[in-house]
């Protein structure tokens, strides 16, 4: 069998989806809900009985009553209805951008009530969606004690849930991170999202009763100790290479036994755990490195894991099921009971010329649209289909064709004159029609980053499709144009220039900017030989190393790092969208097109000094295996420019909520602070900031021919399918336990990705609660990019970073 056969159970599936051309069945009785509705109910009260509407009210354009038939104790649910289009945007986004055509709210009001004796709420509920292939509906809080909820940011008190159209729904939402001490509403909340092909005119939904509950166990929410009884393992198994190891929660200093059988039940593995305390508690770490090819479980005292591989191919069921994720997420094209074809009225406009905006992949759980986040998914799945190309051909062509999705979308947006249709907010299914009132613009410009990446990304794929040779052949010279039409904007602005705000290239750094252009001028290098290219990569390069620290930070192993300019005065940071691989992959990479150059060595150096600011990072955070988000200076918050450029959604207080989450890092010098997370302020969840650190070190790793840096990369992956404090697989459908995710207009997906976990507040300390809204929580289409990309370096050959 190969690195990417799948499993026997997952291939019966994947045959039966025509290997995705329909989405894969979703598994939810492994999901952490269908754990929590086993949970035994220690103490419970009626909160609402179905018997009045006494204290409920609504806002907003629909209605709200009784359903008016009652159940067998001659109660009657709650009803609300809300039209599923209105015919006009609400007032407060009059131009359609990002914003559902209205919300409608039942909100029972509760006489500010301490719930802290309760951990959870359960209730019913059955919509009535005429052709609705997806319902989402929210769960909301307020509270008015210590802890106001929602917090400023809208994130706390906020639950999405997707219940299955009619039928009745129990839900339950365990609360034990809410404050609760002085509860005043308790209500749902649905948006109109407009019609799909097949949505009907109306949303309709019915509300049974309510309870408050406390529950036996609940899931732990916060902090880095997993549960009691909970091992922190890889669900999806090991590579047969490199160290694995397991986490638990110390109960005391005398490590206990524990035990690897096969699946035949007999012993593979005994040892005794490593008691390891550190600055994040105390733990037993189970280390099995010795462990050989073959199926185990793990036991550890009373906790035995599902069977997990030792295998070389490990990879290969989430692969697949990312790829299923990618195909659900194709906007303009009809996926099978998720949407129809969509989004034909969004259009752009530049020159006298008009296009519709759409193809390519939705950015999340919305049906918004970045042009370059398509050109980044499509790069790595083409990067991913290089690497198994001649072991598992039915997965290299089911890449090829996503990619040329993505491909044919990017090459759609191009206006040929350096400007681009680049992004559009879109929160709802439009109606397709051009000239009515739903039609929205899409943002062109003409950004010289982008089209670096441009420029990148099509020789890339230029180099990859040799079985179109025609579509190669322009490729190629769009490529080079798209190269030429940066560096005209470059001569004109230089780093001056800004693009739109709302877009992953808005954060980008000047040092991120001449990596970027180092990487892309030697892939045109290696595509057609120019000298000229070979001396824009070492150029480029000249300047990003000019750009590294090269002396520790104070008395710590802390070096290596990059600034965002020659200043060194603020250092390079990335807390959502992340490309931190870029600098890696520009020095690698001129290592192999140019190994005899004069500056070869100083090249080799700026991956070693990286390499090992990767290492001292990582013994910061053991005995896990997430990389840190980095160091920060105390006074980067006080350059305006960046700050802002760097940190989406700041609110009024950002400069003092910057030494707030300094603070509660680790202090290193006078001026340093190190963080485990990110700092951040709206956007929330690291799921592409530690997965695209994962691919510096794989690059690294591969190059200097380091397998400590090597395990560093595979953690990354680790962490994610659950080697984490809250033992949860973050993958939707892979490994067990795994959480329902915020998907509120495609509904959820197997393979599914989020944004990833926050921190609460000011904290370096990670927060996972149940309650599931965006950012962190948000199905994001970058995750997945992350994913095939890192697969992929990690598929190379040792020694070089190789096509």
């Amino acid at each position: 069998m190969d690195r990417f056969s799948p499993g026997e159970s997952l291939g019966r599936e994947l045959a039966e989806t025509g290997y995705i051309h329909r989405p894969l069945p979703l598994h939810p009785e492994n999901s952490l809900e269908a754990r929590c509705l086993q949970k035994k109910v220690l103490r419970e009260r009626v909160l609402w009985d179905m018997r009045s509407l006494e204290g409920w009210s609504g806002k907003g354009p629909g209605t709200l009553n009784h359903n008016g038939v009652p159940d067998d104790l001659g109660r009657v649910s709650l009803r609300m209805e809300l039209p599923a289009v209105t015919g006009r945007w609400p007032e407060e986004a009059p131009d359609g951008d990002y914003t559902p055509f209205c919300r409608q709210l039942a909100l029972y009001r509760v006489d500010s009530e301490n719930w802290e004796d309760y951990n959870r709420i359960s209730l019913w509920i059955r919509p009535d969606c005429p052709g609705a292939r997806t319902v989402s509906i929210a769960l909301i809080f307020a509270n008015s004690g210590a802890t106001p909820v929602p917090d400023p940011y809208g994130r706390e008190g906020h639950h999405e849930l997707y219940p299955l159209n009619r039928s009745w729904n129990h839900c339950v939402l365990e609360i034990p991170e809410l404050p609760r001490d002085k509860i005043t509403m308790i209500g749902f909340e649905s948006a109109a999202f407009g019609k799909d092909r097949s949505t009907g005119d109306f949303l309709r939904f019915d509300i049974g009763e309510i309870r408050l509950q406390q529950v036996e166990s609940p899931e732990p929410v916060h902090g880095w100790l997993p549960g009691d009884g909970r091992i922190a393992y890889a669900m999806s198994g090991y590579a047969v290479e490199g160290r694995k190891t397991a986490i638990l929660r110390a109960a005391g200093k005398e490590p206990p036994v524990f035990t690897l059988r096969k699946t035949s039940g007999e012993t593979a593995l005994e040892g005794k755990a490593r008691f390891y305390p550190s600055p994040l508690g105390d733990f037993y770490v189970l280390d099995f490195s010795a462990l050989g090819p073959g199926e185990y479980t793990l036991q550890c005292g009373d906790t035995v894991t599902p069977p997990f591989p030792v295998s070389g191919r490990i990879w290969a069921d989430s692969v697949w099921k990312a790829l299923n994720f990618v195909f659900c997420e194709r906007c303009g094209y009809p996926v099978t009971g998720k949407h129809g074809g969509c989004h034909g009225d969004i259009i752009a406009e530049h020159g006298g010329l008009k296009l519709v905006y759409n193809g390519g992949w939705h950015d999340a759980g919305d049906m918004s649209q970045q042009t370059l986040q398509s050109a980044d998914v499509m790069f790595s799945l083409l990067e991913l289909a290089r690497q198994v190309r001649g072991e598992n051909k039915q997965l290299y062509l089911r890449l090829l064709e996503e990619a040329e999705w993505g491909l044919d979308f990017v090459l759609k947006c191009r206006f040929g004159d350096g400007y681009r249709a680049s992004s559009a907010g879109i929160v709802d299914w439009s109606d397709g029609f051009i000239g009515n009132m739903d039609d929205r613009p899409a943002r062109v410009q003409n950004n010289s980053f982008d089209n670096l990446l441009y420029a990148a990304y099509e020789a890339y794929a230029a180099e990859t499709l040799e079985q179109d040779p025609m579509l190669c052949e322009k490729l190629l010279s769009v490529a080079e144009e798209d190269f030429a039409f940066a560096g005209a904007v470059f001569r004109e602005r230089g780093f001056s220039e800004r693009p739109v705000k709302w877009e992953h290239s808005y954060a980008t750094s000047p040092s991120q900017y001449m990596a970027t252009r180092s990487w892309a001028a030697s892939l045109l290098y290696r595509l057609t030989g120019k000298a000229e290219y070979a001396a824009a990569a070492v150029q480029s390069a000249d300047y990003v190393l000019r750009c590294q620290r090269t002396e520790p930070v104070g008395e710590t192993d802390l070096w290596g790092f990059f600034y965002r300019d020659t200043d060194k005065r603020v250092i390079q940071h990335f807390n959502h969208q992340s490309r931190d691989q870029v600098y890696m992959q520009a020095l690698a990479l001129l290592l192999q097109t140019q190994p005899d150059h004069a500056e070869s060595g100083r090249w080799r150096r700026g991956l070693e000094y990286f390499a090992a600011y990767i290492k001292a990072l990582m013994r910061r955070v053991e005995p896990y295996g997430m990389l840190p988000g980095g160091i920060y200076h105390r006074d980067e918050a006080l350059d305006g420019e960046s700050f802002e450029r760097q940190h989406q959604g700041l609110g009024a207080g950002a400069t003092e909520e910057y030494g707030l989450q300094l603070r509660a890092g680790t202090a290193l010098d006078g001026e340093h602070y190190l963080r485990i997370f990110p700092v951040w302020f709206s956007f929330r969840g690291n799921s592409a900031v530690h997965l695209a650190a994962g691919k510096a070190a794989a690059v690294c790793g591969k190059v200097l021919g380091d397998g400590e840096l090597l395990d560093i990369a595979r953690e990354q992956l680790y962490w994610v399918l659950g080697k984490n404090p809250f033992c949860q697989s973050l993958m939707y459908g892979e490994g067990h336990n795994y959480p329902e995710q915020a998907a509120f207009l495609p509904g959820t997906m197997t393979g599914q990705l989020p944004v990833g976990i926050q921190t609460r507040n000011h904290e370096d300390v990670p927060y996972w609660p149940q309650s599931n809204n965006a950012t962190y929580k948000e199905v994001w289409l970058t995750a997945a990019g992350k994913w095939f990309s890192l697969v992929a370096e990690l598929q190379k050959p040792a020694g070089a970073h190789c096509p």
